[in-house]
């Protein structure tokens, strides 16, 4: 139980919620894993994403989710998810921001 606490001190704030609310350890993992892939998928789209074809599109996605499992291990003491709430809350003021912009430019 001492050896738990000291993971759980030490983890990141997400990660620790996510692994103290979830009734399995396993579970926890691939809920993590998920909101870690769905956030990189959000950043993905908000700075990134362009039009592609289907066929790019699905090796993009398959090498974000090999990512995102590399990510996943580090998001157990790092502040991964921390960062990428912050990426797309950045991102969406961006794009908020660039719309507006483009509504009160006059089209010439």
């Amino acid at each position: 139980m001492e050896e738990q606490q000291f993971v759980f001190g030490r983890m990141s704030s997400i990660a620790r919620f996510i692994y103290e609310t979830m009734p399995t350890y396993a579970i926890a993992g691939y809920v993590l894993f998920l909101v870690i892939f769905f956030l990189s998928v959000l950043v993905y789209k908000l700075g990134f994403a362009k039009k592609l074809r289907l066929g790019q599109n699905i090796v993009i996605y398959a090498f974000l989710l090999i990512g995102c499992l590399m990510l996943t291990f580090l998001a157990f003491f790092l502040p991964v998810v921390e960062g990428l709430i912050v990426a797309a809350l950045i991102l969406i003021i961006y794009k908020i921001r660039l719309r507006l912009e483009r509504k009160q430019s006059p089209t010439a």
